[in-house]
């Protein structure tokens, strides 16, 4: 029997047993890359004591009887939502849906088709009633297209790095870091807008919540998100092409006037988009229609840099030694059960690992670590703070060649670990630092 006709008799099947679903969403039927990842916003309504539970694509639908609705055909299945990707939002009777299709599956989807089947394929959620009522399902169609312009503005891939390719770059005070730029993959069309901002020092960091784009938001959380300093606006439009690189702030605009790490965050808003919107009348989630171009299923990346202020400078030793950040000389540690050690390569040595050493102002040993070339920072182990039993300790860094000459060196740097802080390590343990 023909799919279509099977799909026909389903619905008839469902409907004549009174068993329609009452849950409604919107979209209902969306245009999604058949060659790539998509992400489109729904919007569910008319949830009464029900829970959203999983979600799967397939290429076939089936009567949900007992259940209310129609369900993916076991046989037809192409995969299911992962949890990385649930961007979930379940609150008074509505539920906001992020749908991330993996490439993988609509490369399945574009397989069946290659085999005969429809160029259309099926996302399915279950809502389980918590009061023993039967479960129901939801299906929304999804067409496959090329991801052009009549598909949902998304962003599916978003990588912010420095032209350095520094993963953390480390500035002397009054310095500017490198440029920054945002290589971003997209479906649709649309105008990108949003705003670059600064985290200073001391400021609480951002959470997962906060570096959602506002079109992956239910409109309730919107408003919801923490702000900081902006340093940039951009509004441009995006042709229907799937990739742009985005250039990032004016860098003297970014602050290097006070120690600390500094972290630069890439906020884009929600912008008006046809094939993006939500009816939220027709879905029953509320009135009006929700605008959710630029949708994202992913928190966006931070950059981070470093000011390292008095540290930058260049050690006695001369210029042939490493620059040590932090701690200080002299500073005393707060407290907290472990602590890092950060430092500046010397481009000039030819430098294979770096060995960190930690003695006590006796020049009794308490630690020595042997980290790769790429490495900037070391985080100590909390253990360190029992063994210095509150004693002045010193610490440096040193380079090393591919047969274990010494390239390069740092001064050493006094650090005092009040004898209030505890170590960590369980009793017995008696792992021992890599020598």
């Amino acid at each position: 029997m023909p799919r279509a006709a099977r799909l026909g008799l389903a619905i008839v099947a469902a409907c004549s047993a009174g068993l329609g679903a009452q849950v409604r969403v919107n979209p209902t039927g969306v245009s999604v890359n058949a060659m790539d990842a998509t992400t489109v916003f729904l919007s569910f309504g008319g949830l009464r004591s029900q829970r959203p539970t999983e979600a799967f694509w397939c290429g076939e639908l089936v009567s949900a009887a007992p259940a209310r609705g129609l369900k993916c055909d076991p046989a037809t299945l192409f995969g299911r939502l992962p949890l990385r990707y649930d961007q979930s939002r379940l609150a008074s009777g509505s539920f906001t849906d992020i749908m991330s299709i993996p490439a993988s599956v609509a490369r399945l989807a574009y397989q069946a088709a290659e085999r005969g089947a429809t160029s259309t394929f099926f996302y399915v959620r279950r809502f389980e009633s918590t009061t023993g009522a039967p479960d129901e399902y939801v299906a929304v169609t999804c067409r496959l297209t090329g991801g052009g312009a009549r598909s949902p503005f998304s962003l599916t891939d978003v990588q912010v790095e420095y032209e350095t390719k520094d993963a953390v770059p480390f500035i002397v005070a009054g310095g500017s870091p490198p440029q920054i730029s945002a290589r971003i993959k997209y479906n649709g069309t649309g105008h990108l807008v949003g705003r670059w901002e600064i985290v200073l020092p001391g400021e609480e960091p951002p959470t997962a919540h906060d570096l959602l784009t506002q079109g992956s938001l239910p409109p309730a959380e919107r408003s919801s998100q923490r702000r900081y300093t902006e340093l940039e606006r951009f509004n441009i439009f995006l042709a229907p092409d799937g990739r742009v690189t985005l250039p990032g702030p004016d860098v003297r605009r970014l602050p290097t006037s006070v120690e600390g790490t500094y972290r630069v965050l890439l906020r884009v808003e929600a912008t008006d988009d046809r094939e993006s919107d939500s009816n939220l009348s027709d879905a029953g989630a509320g009135t009006g229609v929700l605008h959710n171009g630029a949708v994202a299923g992913f928190p966006l990346p931070i950059l981070r840099y470093v000011v390292a202020g008095d540290g930058a400078r260049t050690p006695r030793d001369g210029a042939s030694g490493l620059r040590l950040f932090g701690p200080r000389d002299g500073d005393t540690l707060s407290n907290i059960g472990a602590f890092t050690l950060m430092w500046a390569p010397n481009e000039r040595a030819r430098t294979t690992f770096y060995r960190v050493e930690l003695e006590t102002d006796k020049g009794d040993p308490l630690l020595s670590a042997l980290l790769p070339q790429t490495a900037r920072r070391y985080d100590a182990p909390s253990w360190i703070a029992e063994r210095a039993k509150g004693r002045a300790v010193r610490w440096r860094v040193t380079g090393l060649s591919s047969d274990g000459a010494r390239t390069v060196s740092s001064v050493w740097r006094s650090l005092r670990i009040p004898a209030t802080l505890q170590g960590s390590a369980p009793a017995g343990d008696s792992r021992q630092p890599r020598q």
